[in-house]
């Protein structure tokens, strides 16, 4: 997979590592209203092509979920579909996926366990990278009060 969105020159001049990630340089100076929480969350974008055919069916992807992720973020988690597109030798290709958002627990091991599940995906479904994002955010949850 190749979700490169606008980095394909990059791409072309330098390998893939197991996992490409981008941050912030430094930390961000986010101010959070009151009742959020400062927090990482991490996006994670995987395709579902193999090869130039979708090779990465609902199930596997569910059964990747809960074998891979889940059980290193047990906290919960959020898929949603996505539609990567990336230039390659003057041609667009395009790739159906997956995006999914991880609130960090903020516990020692949390870029480590990133990097693994998508080391878990590249090698699982023959995938050439895994897009990792990670930036802050103000998150809270509203419960409703019974």
């Amino acid at each position: 997979m190749r979700f490169l969105l606008g980095i394909a020159a990059l791409l072309a001049a330098a390998p893939l590592a197991a996992c490409v990630a981008i941050s912030a340089a430094g930390p961000a100076e986010t101010t959070c209203a009151a009742g959020e929480d400062h927090r990482q969350v991490a996006d994670l974008v995987l395709g579902r092509n193999i090869g130039q055919t979708l090779g990465v069916s609902e199930a596997d992807f569910t059964r990747f979920l809960d074998e891979e992720v889940s059980p290193r973020f047990p906290d919960g988690l959020t898929v949603s579909d996505s539609q990567g597109r990336w230039l390659y030798k003057g041609v667009v290709f395009k790739e159906p996926g997956k995006r999914l958002t991880l609130i960090l627990p903020g516990k020692p091991g949390d870029r480590r366990k990133l990097g693994e599940i998508a080391a878990a995906y590249e090698t699982r479904f023959r995938q050439d990278a895994v897009l990792t994002m990670v930036h802050a955010a103000c998150v809270s949850f509203q419960l409703l009060k019974k």
